[in-house]
């Protein structure tokens, strides 16, 4: 595949994943046309070696496995996890605030936002609503996207705030409120579960619940001189999961099992039912190893056997605040993917797990950078260490070098993707 294809239909796939939900149905669609199946957690599993297999957990986590062979505990696991959620706002209940005549939303902040970037664009909403059903323990779930631009969140005028570009502290509560509608009327009751009503065609009082959230409708983009750069929102870290999916279905492992997990709610701690500070990744190996006729033991052999690819974005130097990255660990855009390292273990990455692959990277052909935070600045973390406090396999923390993290619009590289996609596909080959 070439480079501009496969940056093409990354964008292509995460102008149509507005939220986590959308994300992961996406995946499943993807999976199911490369003839995975789906499998029930509370069914019994019989998996065969050369099959394809997935599952979903509430929606917006998915775990996806191909039987290479069934010496599982000889062979173990060849696992590359990613998340589905990205920063952003959602939508609370009750969330019409009426001002004078306009009715603006009331929102709040899901993750590390760069607040400032969401002003002054088209948006819109997409997520879940709940709908009743006749078994009060498995009501029905619709996905929902309003495909229009229908709000705005609007800035303050220069004139009114003279010091805003010397630095201004926004209040999530009041500044960043969406304007939704005009109206000279008094609301009604539920005025925004009338419009969700209306936009999925179902009676507004059978809806129980929503899961909403806003997201920006400019559509992502190829730019720079030599079509160098990937121009889109969530990039962190659909990037990640969008590479992995087309790295796992387009190989044919001869050895063990090659696994994806795509989790959620990692942007704000993974502590959820659907992220990594869960059981799910865990119970779902062991439940392959089940399917496979395997033991407790064999088991335990198979994870002592395994390799993780913690795969999340990392951080390119910013050309204008080059004072900000580490003086001797600088990635730069189009050179390769990264392999990040932190003294107080916010990535996993080792001397030995970064050797490992550092040689994938050899094999593949593609180059790689490393990556370690400012001494006296705090960095994020990733999936990779949660993961490692559930499971005992070895881990690397890595990700393709970008610019404008967490902004609402995010920068990568093309090369990169495609250097990364190679390297995806070295591992479960």
């Amino acid at each position: 595949m070439d480079k501009i294809t496969l940056a093409e239909n990354l964008i292509e796939f995460i102008d149509e994943s507005p939220c986590s939900y959308y994300a992961v149905d996406n995946m499943r669609t993807f999976l199911l046309e490369k003839g995975f199946k789906e499998l029930k957690v509370s069914d019994t599993w019989n998996l065969k070696k050369g099959e394809s297999y997935f599952i979903l957990n509430n929606g917006s986590a998915l775990i996806a496995f191909t039987i290479g062979s069934e010496d599982l505990e000889s062979e173990g696991f060849k696992i590359i996890g990613s998340h589905s959620d990205s920063p952003g706002f959602r939508i609370k209940s009750n969330p019409e605030i009426k001002k004078l005549n306009n009715v603006t939303l009331n929102t709040e902040v899901y993750g590390g936002v760069i607040l400032s970037t969401w002003f002054d664009r088209p948006l819109s909403v997409a997520g879940r609503i709940v709908i009743k059903s006749d078994d009060i323990l498995n009501p029905k779930v619709k996905l929902l996207n309003i495909d229009r631009d229908i709000m705005i969140i609007p800035s303050l005028a220069i004139h009114m705030n003279r010091d805003v570009n010397k630095g201004f502290e926004f209040n999530p509560q009041k500044h960043t409120l969406p304007l939704l509608t005009l109206s000279e009327e008094k609301l009604s009751e539920d005025f925004f579960l009338g419009v969700l009503a209306e936009e999925a065609g179902v009676k507004q009082e059978d809806i129980l619940d929503y899961d909403m959230y806003l997201y920006d409708r400019q559509k992502g983009k190829i730019i720079g001189l030599e079509n160098e750069f990937i121009s889109v929102g969530r990039l962190d870290n659909l990037a990640m999961a969008y590479g992995s999916m087309v790295a796992l279905t387009s190989t044919k492992p001869s050895k063990g099992v090659n696994v994806l997990v795509c989790t959620d709610n990692e942007e704000v701690g993974s502590r959820s039912r659907q992220g990594a500070d869960s059981p799910m990744m865990s119970n779902t190996l062991e439940r392959i190893a089940i399917g496979l006729n395997k033991n407790r033991e064999e088991f335990l052999r198979a994870i002592e056997n395994s390799y993780i690819v913690s795969a999340d974005m990392a951080h390119a130097v910013h050309p204008n605040f080059e004072d900000m990255a580490d003086p001797t660990n600088k990635p730069k855009m189009g050179k390769g993917p990264v392999i990040k390292y932190a003294a107080n273990k916010a990535y996993t990455s080792d001397a030995i797990s970064g050797a490992i692959f550092k040689q994938l990277c050899k094999s593949a052909k593609v180059p790689y950078q490393t990556f370690f935070n400012r001494s006296d600045k705090a960095g994020g973390s990733t999936i990779g260490p949660i993961t490692a406090s559930q499971l005992n396999i070895r881990s690397v923390d890595i990700g393709n070098p970008m610019l404008s993290m967490h902004s609402v619009r995010e920068l990568a590289s093309v090369d990169d993707n495609l250097y990364l996609y190679k390297v995806f596909e070295e591992l479960y080959k």
